[in-house]
């Protein structure tokens, strides 16, 4: 589900469609007002009206709306992924196959979590981004983070909690070889446009948008390790490391987990 963007759309639907084929794509457009991207006619996208809610309601409203959805999907599929419009599923391509034979293998367990890997526009070293290029072409640093290591990948019906940051009732299984790209600070001067949006203010997302930012000082202040080396590392930590009031969510890293991202993943994305 996506409102006010003109900025991700486009690319999450060609990356998808190409992964999977524009016919099984379902984007749901938030608001009647909508402009919608330019490659809608290739998807199923449907506009739906708007609700005026807090950044907290609006979260619930979405992912119940989207849980739902997928429940109905699985009628006719055997995997459904939900994700917001700026994260990207990507395979190792250590693995030397496409994310859809992947996928297609007999997991055991009802979700998979991919490492989450929060990108940004390092503030002092990178070039605003060009949407011509691929992402990873012009970026190279990313925070493994725990709020992005999601479960977005349903092997059976389930229900989701607020962002698809965990499974309401059930355990998370991190899978070893995929990982999120979560894009939402790829382009500074983009992203600081979204936090001058007086409707998103409004709703209560002025906290969120500072929590957000400290990504781009986390970048600019530490040194990035060698992603591949701190990868398992850092799955391992998530696996047994949770909060007791979020049993079913990894907690946060104890360090900055700033990384290289492997140049192996440039073209992909």
């Amino acid at each position: 589900m996506v409102r006010n963007d003109t900025f991700f759309a486009d690319k999450w639907i060609s990356y998808y469609g190409n992964q999977f084929g524009f016919q099984n794509l379902f984007l749901f457009i938030d608001g009647m007002d909508q402009e919608l991207p330019s490659l809608a006619a290739k998807i199923n996208c449907f506009q739906i009206p708007h609700e005026e809610l807090s950044r907290a309601k609006g979260d619930r409203k979405r992912v119940q709306h989207i849980s739902k959805f997928a429940k109905y999907l699985f009628e006719k599929y055997q995997v459904v992924l939900a994700m917001d419009i700026d994260e990207f599923l990507v395979l190792d391509p250590d693995q030397n196959k496409s994310l859809l034979t992947y996928l297609s293998q007999d997991f055991k367990v009802h979700s998979l979590s991919a490492l989450g890997l929060d990108v940004g526009q390092h503030p002092t070293l990178e070039l605003p981004i060009d949407l011509s290029k691929s992402f990873l072409s012009q970026r190279s640093y990313a925070q493994v983070s725990d709020r992005y290591t999601k479960p977005v990948v349903a092997l059976k019906p389930l229900n989701w909690g607020s962002g698809f940051h965990r499974v309401k009732g059930k355990n998370f299984t991190i899978d070893s070889h995929l990982f999120l790209f979560h894009f939402g600070l790829v382009d500074l001067d983009h992203a600081t446009q979204s936090t001058q949006n007086e409707q998103l203010l409004s709703s209560g997302w002025e906290g969120h948008f500072k929590r957000r930012h400290q990504l781009y000082e986390a970048l600019k202040s530490q040194s990035a390790r060698d992603g591949d080396t701190f990868f398992k590392v850092a799955r391992d930590y998530f696996k047994n490391h949770r909060k007791w009031y979020a049993w079913n969510k990894p907690a946060p890293l104890r360090d900055h987990g700033v990384i290289s991202i492997p140049k192996r993943f440039q073209t992909l994305v």
